[in-house]
């Protein structure tokens, strides 16, 4: 493997070796970078390297779209089985069927079609994963709608479970107004406080009867909530949350139909979610946390999660339903595709790109390093096999070694992350080619006894013709 210690300013790359995806992209990155060292020493300039490494990458992007496989994202069995595979070297896979099905449900929940064949799941804002302290790992499960840790204001006057309740969200204080500043309120009379009392209770009273008119069971709202507030809601028989998260309000309104108001007069009837099946507070260790759930099209959702996260690489096969090979497989029939049109490229670039080629066989290559098996013999084994541009799928198994069939071994990689991460390798090779020595930021030192630097020879015209030289 070529390790990042080799290469001036890749220690510097963020997230270089981070999860596997960064694995290749690094080992991809350096062997494209170490196959151009020797053109350096020949004089090339980074520029010619560079163009030739661009057009390898587009046709390595052909090539990753030629073998890919369409799946279809209903077939529940065949989704669980690339889950497990792209998990497999993760602690969870010792979990494998129980984190698969919560990814699956949680990412197949907050999908949305966006129509022409294109699904949006984010899995940042409208996926939430609640850790909580105590029991087993088997009792993690996905939840169709929001739970969230808070209690209702008034625990003896409010209610803690509501059958199919309409919910109201807010971002607005339900208080009286308070000063930005200073207030200074002049009192003359023994009545003026009385009525300066009655004025903010008028103002409260206002704003839950505006509310109440639509007949809620329940008001969410982000800012504050008055003792008096509380006190005409609990009369009606309405539960009320205050001081909610931004991004929790948004998942409730997701997920119950629900629209956030800004200010209680602008409520409409439209505005009022009624998609939920039951609110319910349930107390779980020394805290309370309030579910909202059984929601009819629940398009946020929380997972009680007592493990790391897994979701991130179902959330890629939803977006993008294509597959390719896995163990090396993608990257040596890539491999052998390029060196075979390599000898269609006219002019110096032909070199580069060869030697392109020749770089990403450093997946497959580092496959079989850590597998403990003869390098020389299975690399010549699976370069003959991919010679003919035939056998797409016939890769190494990461576990024991053995040249096979990857699509019968189930080791398939996602098409979106293997075309991100050759893009990423080559163009940060690309990045460090062009800056050369300046990464590095640290002068290059003398032997001891050398002589001064040989002043910089001036290029004259006549130099021209000669700058570029064919390899031996």
């Amino acid at each position: 493997m070529f390790h990042s210690e080799t290469i001036p300013g890749l220690e510097q790359h963020p997230n270089c070796s981070r999860s596997r995806s960064h694995f290749c992209f690094e080992n991809e990155m350096g062997g494209l970078l170490h196959v151009a060292k020797a053109f350096i020493d020949k004089d090339y300039h980074p520029t010619i390297i560079c163009r030739a490494y661009n057009k390898a990458l587009e046709d390595a992007i052909a090539v990753l779209d030629k073998i890919a496989m369409s799946i279809d994202l209903k077939d529940r069995a065949m989704m669980l089985g690339l889950i497990k595979s792209c998990i497999g070297t993760k602690f969870t896979s010792q979990f494998g069927d129980l984190i698969a099905d919560l990814a699956l449900d949680a990412t197949t929940t907050v999908g949305v079609d966006l129509g022409q064949g294109l699904r949006e799941v984010d899995i940042k804002k409208y996926i939430k994963v609640e850790k909580v302290p105590g029991g087993q790992l088997e009792d993690s499960k996905v939840l169709k709608g929001v739970m969230i840790n808070k209690d209702v204001i008034v625990p003896g006057k409010m209610r803690r479970k509501i059958v199919n309740p309409r919910i109201i969200l807010l971002d607005c204080p339900l208080e009286y107004k308070k000063g930005e500043n200073q207030t200074n309120a002049e009192l003359v009379k023994e009545e003026d406080w009385s009525i300066l009392l009655k004025m903010e209770e008028e103002y409260i009273e206002s704003l839950c009867v505006q509310i109440l008119k639509f007949k809620p069971d329940l008001v969410i709202t982000e800012k504050g909530l008055s003792d008096l507030a509380c006190h005409y809601l609990s009369k009606a028989g309405v539960s009320a949350i205050r001081r909610l998260r931004k991004t929790d309000n948004n998942r409730i309104a997701r997920a119950c139909g629900a629209v956030i108001v800004n200010r209680p007069d602008e409520l409409q009837e439209s505005d009022v979610g009624t998609g939920a099946g039951l609110f319910e507070v349930k107390k779980i260790g020394d805290e309370f946390f309030a579910y909202i759930v059984d929601c009819k099209d629940p398009r946020a959702c929380t997972v009680l999660l007592r493990g790391a996260r897994c979701y991130g690489c179902c959330k890629k096969h939803n977006q993008e339903p294509k597959l390719v090979p896995g163990g090396g497989a993608a990257e040596l029939t890539v491999s052998a595709a390029l060196k075979q049109k390599s000898s269609s490229i006219e002019g110096i670039e032909k070199w580069p790109y060869e030697a392109a080629a020749v770089a990403f066989e450093a997946i497959p290559r580092t496959l079989a390093q850590n597998c403990g098996v003869n390098v020389i013999r299975t690399m010549t084994a699976l370069q003959g096999k991919h010679a003919n541009g035939e056998n797409a799928w016939t890769g190494i198994d990461g576990n024991t070694g053995v040249i096979g069939d990857m699509k019968e071994r189930k080791i398939w990689d996602a098409y979106n992350v293997k075309e991100q991460t050759f893009k990423t390798a080559i163009e940060a090779a690309c990045m460090l080619l062009r800056i050369d020595d300046i990464v590095s930021g640290i002068k290059k030192k003398q032997a001891p006894g050398a002589g001064q630097a040989p002043k910089p020879k001036v290029e004259t015209e006549g130099d021209a013709d000669n700058e570029q030289i064919l390899p031996d």
